[in-house]
């Protein structure tokens, strides 16, 4: 076992969802970065990404993390039309808080209050959980990417209508449903190869 390497339970982790940058300890060995290659480097997308223990595990695969890799910054960055940035965001704060993902809502969490401005609502998310009334708007969104998470059929022009009476057009509506669905499915990754850490 590896400095980066962890038994689950092994160490004190964060139980509470919160603001604050957290670490993240793998189960699984990540790459070396003495055996990366082109290749690999080419999944990271992003040379900054192998000092994260993450990225190193999932860089095993790495065509496979290169087409997540940038699904997910399509999703998030690609931000000249439709829903935007800090509301990406908090889809994917409240599907990581609806799906018990502490590290993934921490960073999301960050991402939306940075961009939105409202620290205070995005915190209410976290310590109140998703049935906060932090504005017709926003609690649309919420209310969304729930349904989506828990299965999505539950997921229904209702969604649909609410959205749109809260201002969404077609496209804010496919941005919300695109940035809930990618993390309910890297949540779901994240939770089953390691466990948020305290930095420090």
């Amino acid at each position: 076992m590896t400095d980066h390497v962890i038994s689950p339970g092994a160490h004190a982790k964060p139980v509470v969802f919160t603001q604050k940058e957290l670490a993240w300890l793998p189960w699984l060995e990540p790459l070396p970065a003495a055996e990366l290659t082109d290749r690999h480097m080419a999944g990271l997308v992003d040379a900054s990404r192998a000092k994260s223990p993450y990225f190193m595990l999932l860089a095993r695969d790495p065509d496979i993390l290169g087409a997540r890799t940038r699904t997910d910054k399509d999703i998030f960055y690609n931000v000249a039309a439709g829903l935007p940035r800090p509301e990406r965001e908090l889809s994917a704060a409240a599907t990581s808080r609806y799906n018990g993902c502490i590290y993934c809502a921490s960073v999301h969490a960050r991402f939306a209050s940075h961009f939105s401005k409202r620290t205070q609502d995005v915190q209410h998310l976290l310590d109140d959980g998703v049935g906060v009334d932090i504005g017709e708007r926003w609690n649309a969104i919420v209310a969304a990417a729930v349904a989506l998470s828990a299965t999505p059929i539950t997921f229904g022009t209702e969604h649909v209508d609410r959205l749109r009476a809260a201002g969404l057009d077609d496209l804010s509506i496919v941005d919300a449903i695109n940035s809930t669905a990618f993390f309910n499915w890297a949540n779901r990754l994240m939770l089953s190869l390691g466990e948020p850490d305290a930095p420090g």
